[in-house]
């Protein structure tokens, strides 16, 4: 099949490429000249795994091109994707200015029947605006889709070629035949296809992200509540997990949530349902615990020092909002360290992915260490911030002997705490 994808971030390169991967010809369209002529040269411009080796073969192949011009996309295919951002407005709302003016494009420029499919996360009613952008000035037969992405960052790869399930949200006979013939390879081993009207589709995402978001911030409060009553909550997680109905996924505590999606959906959700006369208060609960929760690490840190943290060397490990990522878009580290360069801290910090996007984000407000080691060159204290897998079995004896004190505020629990203890260091944790 001829597909056009519209917008290379995240979702559009991963989608356009998985796409190509299964024998269907794909045209990205990308305004960023720099960014198209880049992936022409065969250059993946994010970090994901196993992305780079599915690219470069399906460019070889001829099934995986890039071009600036969206008439050139609506020429080359029959489905088109719209996976562009929606970013998060001052009042919390999905921005739609993207996806409508590119809607109002389309309309001028499509000459035959196209099934136009949103992939970018959306509101509630976003199909029929798109809808009705497109038909403002279309002259022939056209569809609108609605069909969220689930990729998770840094699995987004296995994600889309190994799906749960997919979500179809359409009330065309026509273009949901068309949506099934497509995703066809993808669902062999018998993972559904679910095909629902575009409201129910485009909801979907949003309450899924919604509950997963106050599924962590669960287990955060009862993290905090652990260490006010002495329970364990490593001990707690395991009994929970074991529960069907609960499941052992999403229980992990630790500094808050972050990413492109989790902090922007549950928002947006929320703004949503004020739209519409109804208040979210567990919402309202999930944005307001997991602000607190990325920061909850620095009243530790200050009472360690006695309040007094000026001039303090501190280490940090982890600087995007997730292993496997360069992504920094709302990652915990960030927020403790504008609060530890407030206090008057020295940081240097260590990522495997993420140095690069903070330092164009923060410039020489701190420093960056070549290894994980190098950063703790001087250091009063580490706080792991990512739970990268190197940083899971380190040298603690090594460790010792570079720091200045043997000190680490874990914010993922990496590590036993008897364990860590034995080996001479103060270790502080969350929730235990």
């Amino acid at each position: 099949m001829k597909i056009a994808v519209i917008g290379t971030g995240y979702v559009g390169l991963v989608t356009g490429t998985c796409l190509a991967e299964t024998g269907n010809e794909v045209l990205c369209i990308d305004i960023d000249q720099e960014k198209v002529k880049q992936m022409q040269s065969g250059e993946v411009p994010i970090y994901e795994p196993h992305l780079d080796v599915l690219f470069e073969r399906n460019i070889k192949a001829n099934r995986l091109k890039f071009s600036t011009s969206l008439e050139e996309g609506l020429e080359h295919g029959d489905i088109i994707f719209l996976a562009l951002p929606t970013p998060e407005d001052e009042d919390g709302s999905a921005d739609l200015k993207y996806i409508l003016g590119v809607a109002d494009n389309i309309g001028k420029l499509i000459k035959d029947y196209k099934v136009i499919v949103d992939k970018s996360t959306v509101p509630v009613g976003t199909s029929d605006k798109v809808h009705a952008a497109i038909s403002k000035n279309a002259t022939v037969d056209f569809d609108v889709v609605s069909n969220p992405e689930f990729l998770r960052e840094g699995f987004a790869v296995d994600d889309f070629l190994k799906p749960e399930r997919i979500v179809v949200g359409s009330s065309s006979d026509r273009a949901t035949k068309l949506m099934e013939k497509l995703y066809k390879p993808y669902v062999r081993s018998g993972n559904p296809i679910i095909v629902m009207d575009e409201k129910s589709a485009e909801l979907t995402k949003y309450a899924s992200n919604s509950f997963l978001a106050a599924k962590i911030t669960f287990m955060n409060e009862i993290a905090n509540f652990c260490e006010k009553v002495g329970a364990d909550v490593d001990k707690v997680r395991i009994g929970m997990g074991t529960d069907s109905r609960i499941g052992k996924r999403f229980l992990f505590p630790g500094i808050g949530y972050g990413g492109s999606c989790f902090p922007k959906d549950v928002k947006a959700l929320r703004k949503s349902g004020l739209d519409n006369n109804y208040d979210f208060k567990i919402l309202d609960a999930v944005i307001n615990v997991n602000a607190r929760q990325k920061l909850v690490l620095i009243p530790k840190i200050e009472s360690h020092f006695n309040n007094d943290l000026k001039g303090k060397n501190i280490a940090i490990w982890g600087l995007a909002f997730k292993p496997e990522t360069d992504d920094i878009r709302e990652a915990p580290a960030l927020y403790m360290i504008d609060a530890l360069l407030e206090a008057g801290c020295n940081i240097t910090a260590f990522d495997p992915e993420a140095m690069p996007n903070v330092k164009r984000k923060l410039g020489d407000k701190i420093n960056f260490a070549d290894s994980m080691y190098e950063a703790l060159s001087k250091a009063d204290a580490l706080i792991i911030s990512t739970e990268w897998s190197i940083f899971r079995t380190p040298n603690f004896a090594k460790i010792k002997d570079i720091m200045n004190s043997p000190t680490i505020f874990d914010g993922r629990n990496l590590y036993d705490v008897k364990d860590v203890e034995n080996e001479g260091f103060k270790y502080v944790s969350i929730g235990r």
